[in-house]
């Protein structure tokens, strides 16, 4: 699992990130954060890298981390692919259709048999996404055929009448969702890469579409979390809950989904103008320049209502500001201070390659263990600084 001579990026000024990556990150998550004898990566680990004794193993968390490290190792960070895809053979027997029904199980005991047995579509779009970088590392018939069978399950069982999906099979509540669309558009679009076939493009365009007509705001360019059935917003206008974060994750993904679609002049124009106005949007309201942080949340008149941070949002900000720096918009903005500030306050030096999720806005720590889950954004933006190589 020793990443390749070539992989050296100790002349990038960023070397601090490419070591931690490879040398603290990865490691510790194969091997501390990995339950050899399920062959499943473990949930959450405690600060001194002990695993978190849980009574149910989400699939969400086990897709995200076999796509970091497919990615990983194509990337030639660090080579553990074939703990990942055997840790997929198992996903696959134990959460696909386990308990008799279509789809994939939302969690599964220690022993291994279902836990929850809710379909919920945040997780099938990590699933998808997962299938999508094992296709890049085996070009696996059977990858392709259970992406697809997916797909098709999807379909049946979480498409509305009017557009969209609902989130979970049975409902929870009568509201839509705009993070499992997110997601789901981010998978659309891995498999689409992988195998090039127009099917995925096809539906990751409605998806598209779908944020462009229902999930932002026209008013304001806010991108909205919640809506009625009808995709309306769930609240009067100024309650409407918005996540910075988002706004730049979608913001990138329009622009990746402009970059492999084929659109009319037109239409690649107001992709880009939607892609620009979440980015200014989110850094307008909701991140803080003095300290080089995104908050968590606030509302749809841009008030911030939670000034606690968490992980994700400062790498979906530093992914897509290295996205941007590519293309020629370049901003003033530290991207080195900002990657910096990122690994000392959230993957201090003692946690061996782990973090503090989520800090409150007095900058204390408001988890007491680490989330595999955050493996997944992390590498998104490490990836980027790394090979962008500017910084």
């Amino acid at each position: 699992m020793v990443p390749p001579e070539s992989a050296d990026r100790s002349g990038n000024p960023n070397g601090e990130w490419f070591r931690w990556l490879v040398s603290n990150s990865l490691p510790l998550w194969s091997s501390a954060g990995f339950d050899s004898a399920r062959g499943l990566y473990y949930e959450r680990l405690n600060w001194d890298a002990t695993p978190v004794d849980l009574e149910a193993h989400r699939l969400m968390v086990q897709a995200r981390q076999i796509a970091t490290y497919c990615r990983a190792s194509l990337d030639g960070f660090y080579d553990a692919s074939n703990q990942a895809l055997t840790c997929l053979d198992h996903v696959e027997r134990l959460y696909y259709r386990s308990d008799g029904e279509s789809g994939w199980v939302f969690s599964i005991t220690s022993g291994g048999s279902p836990a929850n047995h809710t379909r919920d579509l945040y997780g099938h779009a990590f699933i998808l996404f997962a299938y999508a970088w094992a296709i890049r590392v085996c070009d696996s018939p059977r990858y392709h055929s259970i992406a697809r069978a997916t797909v098709d399950e999807i379909k049946i069982l979480f498409a509305t009448k009017n557009g969209g999906y609902q989130d979970t099979i049975p409902p929870q509540d009568d509201l839509r969702r705009q993070n499992p669309h997110m997601h789901l558009l981010e998978a659309y679009l891995a498999l689409f890469e992988a195998s090039r076939d127009d099917f995925y493009l096809d539906e990751a365009s409605k998806l598209v579409d779908l944020a462009l007509h229902k999930l932002i705001e026209p008013r304001n360019g806010f991108l909205l979390e919640f809506f009625s059935a009808d995709w309306l917003p769930a609240k009067i206008s100024g309650e409407n809950l918005v996540e910075p974060g988002h706004l730049f994750e979608w913001s990138w993904l329009l622009s990746e989904y402009r970059n492999l679609a084929i659109l009319t002049e037109s239409q690649s124009l107001q992709i880009e103008q939607v892609a620009e106005r979440l980015f200014h949007v989110g850094l307008a309201h909701g991140y803080d320049a003095t300290v080089n942080q995104v908050w968590d949340a606030m509302t749809d008149e841009g008030i911030v209502s939670e000034r606690s941070t968490r992980v994700w949002p400062q790498t979906e900000l530093l992914r897509l500001l290295c996205q941007r720096d590519r293309v020629g918009k370049v901003a003033s903005f530290p991207v080195d201070v900002i990657g910096s500030q990122f690994l000392a306050r959230y993957a201090p030096a003692h946690l061996g390659g782990g973090w503090i999720d989520r800090f409150d806005q007095e900058s204390r720590p408001l988890v007491d263990y680490m989330p595999a889950s955050s493996l997944y954004h992390i590498y998104g933006a490490a990836r980027e600084l790394i090979m962008t190589g500017d910084y």
